[in-house]
């Protein structure tokens, strides 16, 4: 049987072969066999008319009952033609197809009104957007591997970073927003993200509920956690953007690379020769100097960013100004003691944190049992904790011998210790 064409494909046969266009070429041109071009010449030469044009479809005869349903559900509703046709063959045995009920609408039936979208240029520092590209099969390291590419663009500069990545854990997440931060030099006021689970555990958009060990973060940096609405890939437009730039003009895939290190820092460099190159819609420069003129704006970056965890704890630090944190005794400043902190098992450090910010950092799975910070025991007192009293000269010299190197240690110590005790 010839296969079917529709209208413009069956007047695109008769154009062509006005113009004496051979069946063959015809057919190539649309993607069908010449049996079916000879099939449809034929018909045109001897006048033949479709016949269903003229059938009755058999939705007609159920137009008083899908009047009644458009009307039970209001003309502000859009309609659900799988809904209609699901109600139809409960109440009324329709026999007809979804389909053939889909067509019937199209014609019977004016379409939706299409909704207009507003069109709105972010503030300066107000927003940034945030989404992850796949990239199959990269040569890194003599191996082949799936990378994920971490895109964390502002909305208004359009300056961007790109982080590689081998996973998209809850660790890989809030990994990559740490490096994708300092490469903006400062924190957004909010940061628009899709609905992954490592961004919004429960539910999507407005009404989704932020990862709890996100949300923590995202209270520590002082941003706000924006979810986009289901199906919404326009409300993510500058990122989804330059991921398409991206795919199109910094493939990694034609190259092999050393490790990820030479990797991230070709992409960096190219992200930046990119941002030198473009110009930002908002201020007519070059992006490069719209996001100098951004970084201003930005919410400033603490010293000791949040860094990925898997293990979390909260103590009160106690009145020699430690916790306790996976059988190890670790320091904090001597300001919070009596506080609640919380202490996070981080990649290779363990974090304190205190109102949201980090308060102290030390090793992770070090040898030692205490590992103490002397910093955290000196400084000015407050209304509520006084320091630790002070070393004395025995204290502090034993402190600077312990410092040095062995090989510049006094030969006799204790000679040493007395002579400071006189």
């Amino acid at each position: 049987m010839a296969r079917e064409l529709d209208g413009e494909a069956r007047m695109t046969i008769q154009t062509l072969a006005a113009h004496g266009v051979a069946n063959t070429e015809t057919a190539r041109l649309l993607g069908v066999t010449e049996g079916a071009v000879r099939y449809h010449r034929r018909r045109q030469a001897a006048g033949a008319v479709d016949g269903r044009a003229f059938q009755v479809a058999t939705a007609a005869r159920f137009r008083e009952a899908i009047d009644a349903y458009l009307e039970a559900e209001g003309e502000t509703s859009p309609l659900n033609v799988a809904a209609l046709h699901a109600w139809l063959v409960a109440e009324h045995s329709y026999p007809g197809s979804l389909r053939n009920l889909e067509r019937y609408v199209r014609r019977a039936f004016p379409p939706a009104p299409v909704r207009a979208r507003r069109r709105v240029e972010t503030p300066p520092g107000a927003q940034a957007q945030a989404d992850w590209a796949a990239f199959p099969r990269i040569w890194v390291g003599g191996a082949c591997e799936d990378l994920l590419a971490f895109h964390l663009e502002l909305s208004h500069s359009r300056y961007g970073a790109i982080i590689w990545s081998r996973r998209k854990d809850e660790l890989a997440w809030l990994s990559v927003h740490n490096a994708a931060l300092r490469r903006l030099g400062g924190v957004p006021a909010s940061i628009r993200v899709d609905n992954e689970k490592t961004a919004i555990s429960l539910g999507a958009g407005a009404w989704g509920v932020v990862n709890r060990a996100y949300r923590r973060y995202a209270q520590a940096l002082r941003f706000h956690v924006d979810a986009c609405a289901p199906r919404s890939p326009q409300a993510k437009g500058k990122v989804e953007r330059r991921i398409a730039d991206q795919r199109l003009a910094g493939d990694p895939r034609g190259q092999h690379w050393n490790d990820l290190g030479e990797l991230q820092a070709w992409t960096d460099a190219r992200v930046e020769a990119s941002a030198r190159r473009r110009l930002c819609p908002a201020s007519g420069t070059p992006v490069w100097e719209a996001w100098q003129a951004e970084r201003a704006l930005l919410g400033p970056l603490p010293p000791l960013l949040p860094e990925p965890f898997d293990a979390v704890a909260t103590h009160t630090v106690a009145s020699d100004c430690t916790v306790v944190f996976e059988g190890r005794t670790y320091s904090v400043p001597f300001r919070y003691l009596g506080e609640r902190v919380e202490v996070r098992g981080c990649a290779g450090t363990v974090q304190v944190l205190a109102e949201g910010q980090v308060v102290a950092s030390h090793p992770r799975h070090t040898l030692a049992r205490i590992v103490l910070d002397p910093a955290h025991f000196t400084g000015e007192p407050t209304a509520r904790v006084l320091p630790p009293t002070p070393l004395g000269r025995m204290g502090v010299r034993l402190q600077e011998i312990a410092a040095l190197a062995p090989q510049r240690r006094p030969i006799d110590l204790y000679a040493a210790l007395a002579e400071v005790a006189r």
